[in-house]
C-alpha cells in the first residue's frame, strides 16, 4: 500500500525535486499561499516522475503498451523513413502522454535493440499528426523473438524538452524492460508487424500492462 501511495520516483527527477523543495521554502519565508503553491508544484512534480513496478505478462504472443496515457492513434501506415523503413508497412499505435501520466517508457516485447536513433526538432503538442515528423523524438528499432521489426518512437511534446534514454544498440531486452523517459507531455508511437491490435481509440494505457496486439 505505502508503495502505491509513494512509488519510487526515476533518477531524472531528483533535483527538479530538490529544486522545487528549495523555492518552497524560500515562498514560505514571505508568504504562506505562495509556499503552499510551491508545496503543490513539488507534489506534482514527485509524481511526474514516479517510477512504480509494473505486473508484466512475459508472453510472446503479445505486445505490451511502451507508454502510459491515452490511444490516440490506430492505423496502417508506411514504416519510419529515418530507419530506412519507408517502403514496408506497419501497424501504428499512438499514445499521448499528458502532464500527470508517469512518463516511464518500456519495450514491447522481448527481443534485441537493432538500432536507437536520435533525430532533434520542433516542440509542437504531442496529439498532432505531424509530430511523428517533426517534433524531437528517438527512435528504437527492436527485433523481437520472432525475428519481426518492432519500432518504439519516443516523441517529445509541447512542453517537453529532453528525451532520456536508457538502452544501448544491441541490448537483449525483456518484455516490459524500461527504455527511458520523456520530460513533461510527450507521446510514444510503437509500429508492429504481424499482430493484431487489441485496443481502440480513447482507451487508457499502462506502460508494461496493457496488452496493445496480439498474434
Amino acid at each position: 500500500m505505502f508503495s502505491k501511495i509513494f512509488p519510487k520516483i526515476h533518477a531524472e527527477g531528483y533535483k527538479f525535486l530538490v529544486i522545487a523543495g528549495i523555492i518552497t521554502i524560500i515562498f514560505y519565508i514571505f508568504n504562506n499561499f505562495l509556499a503552499l503553491i510551491g508545496l503543490l508544484i513539488t507534489i506534482w512534480i514527485y509524481y511526474f516522475f514516479r517510477d512504480p513496478e509494473r505486473i508484466i505478462i512475459n508472453d510472446d504472443n503479445y505486445l505490451v503498451s511502451p507508454a502510459d496515457g491515452e490511444v490516440i492513434k490506430v492505423e496502417e501506415v508506411s514504416g519510419p523513413k529515418e530507419l530506412g523503413l519507408e517502403n514496408k508497412s506497419f501497424k501504428k499505435i499512438s499514445i499521448f502522454m499528458n502532464v500527470f501520466d508517469c512518463h516511464v517508457n518500456r519495450t514491447p516485447c522481448n527481443g534485441k535493440i537493432e538500432e536507437i536513433l536520435y533525430k532533434p526538432g520542433k516542440f509542437l503538442n504531442a496529439s498532432l499528426d505531424k509530430a511523428s515528423e517533426d517534433n524531437e523524438r528517438n527512435y528504437y528499432k527492436i527485433k523481437d523473438q520472432q525475428n519481426n521489426d518492432i519500432i518504439v518512437v519516443q516523441i517529445a511534446g509541447l512542453v517537453a524538452r529532453r528525451i532520456v534514454c536508457e538502452s544501448n544498440k544491441d541490448q537483449e531486452l525483456k518484455q516490459g524492460d524500461r527504455i527511458g523517459m520523456i520530460r513533461f507531455g510527450s507521446r510514444a508511437d510503437i509500429y508492429y508487424e504481424n499482430y493484431e491490435p487489441l485496443v481502440k481509440i480513447g482507451q487508457t494505457a499502462i506502460a508494461g500492462e496493457t496488452l496493445l496486439a496480439k498474434k
